[in-house]
């Protein structure tokens, strides 16, 4: 059970980064000025490298044949929409450390040190 749930908290904790990153992005294009244009160019044009679905896709994020007022819209409901996400995925993020616990990093991965996630971890988060 050990491995499988470690694998988990850290699929989660990567899916929380990324989403992150999506939130910040989106939030970038929305004072949508020539840095932010072509900024959203460029990034959602990345996706056109993706076989068979790229070009589909990126139409898709565009909402047209070019960056627009479809896609501002867009992102403005991801922007909005994204940050909910976030909150849920980091309540399943924690409630994955708390089945697993955390490792003290200079103590090693004996389960026999694993520290208590309420007592450790999440005072920690508080003091921080």
């Amino acid at each position: 059970m050990g491995h499988a749930w470690r694998v988990r908290v850290w699929c989660l904790g990567v899916l929380l980064l990324l989403l992150s990153v999506l939130t910040a992005f989106v939030g970038y294009v929305l004072p949508w000025g020539q840095m932010s244009f072509w900024g959203a160019t460029v990034i959602t044009s990345l996706a056109s490298a993706l076989p068979v679905v790229g070009y589909p896709l990126v139409s898709w994020l565009w909402g047209g044949l070019s960056v627009e007022n479809a896609t501002l819209n867009r992102f403005l409901s991801l922007h909005y929409l994204l940050p909910f996400i976030i909150a849920g995925n980091s309540v399943v993020h924690l409630a994955a450390l708390h089945e697993v616990g955390s490792n003290h990093p200079l103590v090693g991965a004996n389960p026999v040190d694993k520290s208590a996630f309420f007592t450790d971890s999440l005072i920690k988060d508080l003091v921080g």
